[in-house]
């Protein structure tokens, strides 16, 4: 089960409450020195949202790894430091679920599901101000950059999200709320199909 949302719009939070094991896609970003990562335009500030500053390859080897035999190393990966830190196993047993969860999820899902892993696909959305402030208290008290960075990078997604979801369902994911994700989360774990969208 791929997770994608914008930046603060409860992946997490929904991923904890689900009780399915979860693979946390953001231990994939590139190390700050990495020669091939996005700026912002018109900026010196990295571009920590652009689909480049993450590794894709390694993260879809980590996914096929744990649906065919349950474990897989993933890096370790501080956002504060912008560094990987370490390895660590991820076992998710005999589950016939898991959720992989971060804002790039959507960039895979049409290679998951060419590679027949994929159960679903959902783009969680809260709306611009609500998660402004929920990304922004969420990086402030963990201390993931400086307050000026935060604010830059703040704005600037508050004002993109609605491009960013436009983007994550053209890629495939499902633009739902809280409730409608943990249903779908639900029914995959359960192995029945999600209900198709209802057309417009």
């Amino acid at each position: 089960m791929l997770l994608c949302g914008p930046s603060g719009s409860g992946k997490s939070l929904l991923s904890a409450r689900s009780g399915l094991p979860v693979l946390r896609l953001d231990d994939f970003y590139k190390e700050g020195d990495d020669p091939t990562l996005p700026l912002v335009a018109g900026s010196s500030d990295i571009d920590w949202d652009h689909p480049g500053s993450w590794d894709a390859d390694t993260a879809v080897a980590a996914i096929v790894e744990l649906c065919r035999t349950g474990r897989t190393k993933i890096p370790v990966y501080d956002i504060s430091l912008s560094a990987r830190t370490g390895e660590e196993a991820v076992d998710v047993g005999r589950t016939p679920l898991f959720i992989a969860e971060g804002i790039f999820a959507a960039e895979i899902v049409t290679r998951c599901r060419e590679l027949g892993v994929l159960a679903d696909a959902l783009c969680l959305s809260r709306g611009p101000v609500r998660t402004f402030r929920r990304r922004f208290l969420r990086d402030l008290r963990e201390g993931r950059k400086s307050v000026p960075f935060l604010l830059r990078r703040g704005w600037r997604l508050m004002r993109l999200e609605r491009s960013i979801v436009a983007r994550q369902t053209a890629l495939g994911a499902h633009a739902c709320d809280r409730d409608e994700a943990l249903g779908r989360l639900a029914a995959a774990a359960a192995g029945r199909r999600p209900a198709a969208t209802p057309a417009a």
